[in-house]
């Protein structure tokens, strides 16, 4: 029997660029999660959120740019009690008079917060409706405390 033996350097090589292909597709996979989706200019964002992993950025950029559907949205994380009634509550705290955001920084700690706004991306580019994408929401994390919204 006939055994293939390969040099240490070979062997280092193959593993690099099997280790490349790997990353190269799962950054591609974040960053087409938004592809199509109006969101708000990354570099307008505050020093902390742009510092972020890119999947709660582009949740925070989500936010900032489609109030009117994050509003309609709840979150299960416990945030009512610091007054938030939606998930884009998570995100942002309200306008200054000129029009400029101002952003909660409550989301940047907040899987829950995060993974709500990401399904909720996902629930629109396939074609679903707020109420739809709402009553997932519900179903899926109740489980993890009372809703937001009243």
């Amino acid at each position: 029997m006939h055994t293939l033996r390969l040099r240490p350097l070979t062997t280092t090589i193959l593993l690099l660029l099997m280790l490349a292909t790997l990353v190269s597709a799962c950054d591609s996979g974040i960053d087409n999660a938004h592809e199509g989706m109006e969101l708000y200019p990354l570099d307008k964002m505050p020093a902390e959120v742009q510092a972020a992993p890119v999947t709660v950025q582009q949740a925070y950029q989500f936010a900032a740019a489609n109030p009117e559907a994050l509003t309609e949205i709840p979150c299960y994380c416990g945030c009512g009690a610091m007054g938030h009634t939606s998930n884009y509550a998570c995100y942002v705290s309200g306008q200054e008079a000129d029009g400029s955001v101002i952003f909660d920084t409550h989301a940047l700690g907040c899987s829950i917060c995060v993974d709500i706004t990401l399904d909720t991306m996902r629930m629109m580019k396939e074609g679903k409706s707020i109420p739809q994408i709402k009553s997932f929401v519900d179903e899926t994390y109740a489980k993890y405390g009372p809703s937001n919204m009243p």
